[in-house]
């Protein structure tokens, strides 16, 4: 009867798991088909938060890591002066979290920019499970490499880059994260707002704002308030690969 009761409570998430489109870009995509069982038994699927709620606060206790289902988050640190600075945004498939997994305490505060659901992962049993899974291991050890380059990057991209190469560059990271969700990569709603873009990239709202007019009257994108196309690929490429050439 307990293992009836057992196999009634995990089904509902196997069929999750099995079944998410998310696979391909979320921790499944470390497992083979005979051991995603066990990652199912220990992920806590499908908590929703509400816009602006908190999924997790800076300098709290450490308990798990959070997949992505739907919606987007936002994370930020408070500085010295106590100011917000958004350090990073996450979509669905993405993992919010990994940058505290050997620490005590989040490094970052990750709040919801809409109406957000996510998968969350208890570390204490995910540590356990990616000992006995080195595939899963592995993969992890991967995400916190990607979340490694992802800080250089950014690093440099608020260091040497024009207001014009930062936006390009994020419009263009986005395109290619809606790609891996095989959604269009040149028409997407934009999960931020233009205050928190210009705090992202250092820069002024009205600064983000002129930016986003002047490419537009250059025929390279198409915005209307949180909607964006992307008219001339090439075009934001160019800008990028401008600022590669010159070595700045």
């Amino acid at each position: 009867m307990a293992q009836a009761i057992r196999l009634h409570q995990v089904s509902p998430l196997k069929a999750s798991c099995h079944q998410c489109s998310l696979s391909n870009l979320c921790l499944p995509l470390a497992i083979e088909e005979n051991d995603l069982d066990r990652l199912e038994d220990i992920v806590q699927q499908g908590k929703i938060y509400n816009r602006g709620e908190h999924i997790f606060d800076q300098s709290t206790p450490v308990r798990s890591c959070f997949a992505v289902k739907s919606g987007s988050i936002k994370t930020s640190i408070i500085t010295e002066g106590g100011e917000e600075q958004v350090t990073g945004f996450f979509m669905p498939g993405e993992l919010v979290g990994l940058d505290s997994m050997s620490s005590e305490s989040y490094a970052c505060t990750a709040k919801a920019l809409e109406r957000t659901s996510v998968c969350e992962f208890p570390v204490d049993r995910l540590e356990e499970l990616t000992g006995k899974l080195p595939e899963l291991q592995h993969h992890m050890y991967h995400l916190m490499s990607q979340e490694i380059q992802n800080s250089h990057q950014l690093a440099m991209l608020l260091s040497k880059n024009t207001a014009e190469e930062r936006i390009a560059a994020l419009l263009l990271s986005l395109s290619s994260r809606f790609r891996r969700r095989r959604m269009s990569a040149t028409n997407f709603s934009l999960p931020m707002a233009r205050n928190d873009i210009a705090n992202f990239l250092g820069l002024a709202v009205e600064t983000v704002s002129r930016v986003f007019t002047r490419f537009q009257n250059q025929g390279i994108i198409r915005a209307r308030g949180r909607e964006v196309e992307l008219l001339d690929v090439d075009a934001l490429q160019m800008v990028t690969r401008d600022f590669a050439r010159q070595g700045r």
